[in-house]
């Protein structure tokens, strides 16, 4: 087994962020060394290992460590014999350049992401995450007291599939969405942070304009550079990243060149609020 002595972990931003050394994910991983890593990923927000050599199983197998798995996509169809897998292939039009938290639109996103590069370019495709709990303690106050009594509706149809998804027709066949609070409790650790990103609709209770307003503000306040880590990915690289705490950014600057990562997730719960309100499913397509 992997032992917790061999672990390294080092910080690669002011505010999110760390690159793990010394795990061999592919190998027999011990509890000491999940929990380590574990407690990296809710300090951190999000880990990143180099030179991982895994397949769907042991990736399947590492994930479960940390929770039950979810299937691939509630709209895509995942292979029969790989039902937690979404791959994210290029070439079949598939990519994510937009500022987003995993599938917001469904009563329990995921809490958990564990993305693995398989194909990379040699130029480009690089990945940005947001820490959400940090932009929120951060807040000027009069935002956050604004902020604090705000729900949002998500939705799979929104401006992020307008601009991403390439067969938008049949991913909104069956629309899904969700009102969750602006500010989620995170379920381990109590951060408060936000919970935004490109599937957010609109806010309840606002217009359409002051929809927008008001989420193209909290968003920009969000994704600020000090609140961001930027990964150069190689393939083999394992990333995994706490869904209830952070927004990230799949960057589109590598033209026709091929580019596949491969995602499982881990279940979550309802995001609750800070008046102990929980998300509510209003469309389960």
């Amino acid at each position: 087994m992997t032992a917790i002595s061999s672990i390294t972990i080092t910080r690669l931003a002011g505010s999110i962020g760390a690159e793990i050394g010394g795990v061999d994910i592919a190998s027999e991983v011990s509890d000491e060394t999940v929990e380590a890593v574990r407690r990296a990923l809710l300090e951190h927000k999000v880990v990143f290992l180099r030179e991982q050599r895994l397949d769907y199983e042991s990736q399947v197998v590492f994930a479960r460590r940390f929770g039950e798995l979810t299937t691939g996509h509630p709209i895509f169809k995942a292979p029969d014999t790989r039902p937690a897998l979404r791959a994210l292939d290029s070439q079949e039009g598939a990519r994510a350049n937009h500022w987003h938290t995993d599938l917001t639109f469904l009563e329990r996103p995921p809490a958990f992401a564990f993305l693995y590069g398989k194909v990379i370019p040699p130029v480009g495709g690089d990945t940005m995450w947001a820490n959400a709990a940090v932009a929120y303690t951060t807040m000027p106050d009069e935002l956050r007291d604004l902020v604090n009594r705000l729900r949002i509706v998500h939705s799979n149809d929104s401006d992020y599939t307008d601009e991403t998804v390439i067969a938008r027709r049949d991913y909104i066949a069956r629309i899904f969405e969700a009102e969750h609070p602006a500010v989620r409790v995170h379920p381990e650790t109590g951060e408060p942070s936000l919970l935004l990103g490109g599937f957010a609709r609109r806010v309840s209770g606002f217009g359409p304009q002051a929809s927008r307003d008001l989420l193209r503000i909290l968003q920009d306040w969000a994704t600020r550079p000090e609140h961001t880590v930027r990964w150069r990915w190689r393939a083999g690289d394992l990333v995994i990243w706490d869904n209830q705490a952070t927004l990230h950014y799949a960057i589109f600057d590598y033209g026709d060149a091929h580019r596949r990562v491969e995602r499982v997730t881990v279940a979550g719960g309802v995001p609750v609020g800070l008046d102990g309100r929980p998300g509510r499913v209003l469309s389960a397509g």
